[in-house]
């Protein structure tokens, strides 16, 4: 079965959040949603599990008892243990059979199981957060930036465990502000101003990206330019720079630039 949206609008008074935004969340695959801040991304997943209003279209999801989610917070209760939040977890999702030593080491949670959450730090927290989400085994793991402002060790471990997750047989959707992790997606969302942008295929993205991207050394006076590590990327007429292949952060950065571009 696909989960997913089809068509969906969400309005909150006379702002609109999301406008006809679709996305198929299919088991066994990861989706990864991508956009700025003000894109749409938290609403839409709050759609996908239930807890943001919708105006038009529809939501098709598993029941609630097999979905995993983590909000933008990590879900971690401060004043309990490691285990203590486990357990309460254990029962809010009617888990009698748990055996979360596996995914507490796979973390590196394994040796603080009796520390308590407002003593872990904050790439722990977020890993503790999405061991819960995982302990019932949902069909449908939903994760509001789960890696965002988590050290480089532990994005790692989260990447695995989202993909261990999708190895079982998950429908993974998760937003990032990490295009390196959205490359490794089955399917990319591209929002922004909640309307699609993008989707599909991260190379299919990429291939679809209008114009000509240009590297060069130091800020061009002509086009449109955002920084990256190796020096400065343009969009448009550039003088004095080398035309280059985009990836997908070029891509989707030429894509809100199209956006905005047309509805100026």
């Amino acid at each position: 079965m696909t989960w997913g949206a089809v068509g969906l609008t969400v309005r909150y008074g006379r702002r609109t959040a999301l406008s006809d935004v679709s996305v198929r969340v299919e088991p066994g695959m990861v989706t990864c949603v991508v956009g700025g801040d003000g894109a749409g991304r938290t609403t839409l997943l709050r759609a996908l599990v239930g807890s943001a209003p919708i105006t038009h279209g529809a939501v098709l999801r598993p029941a609630v008892s097999q979905i995993g989610y983590l909000s933008a917070g990590t879900g971690v209760y401060p004043d309990l243990t490691v285990r203590e939040n486990l357990d309460f977890a254990a029962r809010a999702y009617h888990v009698r059979d748990r055996h979360p030593e596996r995914l507490l080491a796979r973390t590196g949670l394994s040796g603080v199981d009796d520390r308590l959450g407002a003593e872990l730090s904050g790439g722990m927290r977020q890993k503790l957060g999405v061991v819960m989400a995982l302990l019932h085994r949902p069909r449908l793991l939903v994760l509001d930036e789960p890696t965002t402002g988590v050290d480089p060790a532990s994005r790692a471990e989260i990447a695995r465990l989202v993909a261990g997750a999708a190895a079982d047989g998950a429908a993974v959707v998760f937003t990032t502000s990490y295009l390196d992790e959205a490359e490794r997606a089955g399917e990319v969302l591209v929002l922004d101003d909640g309307v699609t942008l993008a989707a599909g295929l991260p190379s299919k993205i990429v291939a679809a990206a209008e114009g000509q991207v240009w590297n060069s050394v130091t800020r061009p006076s002509r086009g449109f330019t955002w920084r990256r590590a190796d020096g400065w990327r343009v969009w448009g007429p550039a003088a004095d720079a080398a035309p280059i292949e985009p990836d997908l952060q070029d891509a989707v950065i030429v894509a809100a630039l199209r956006h905005r571009q047309e509805a100026s």
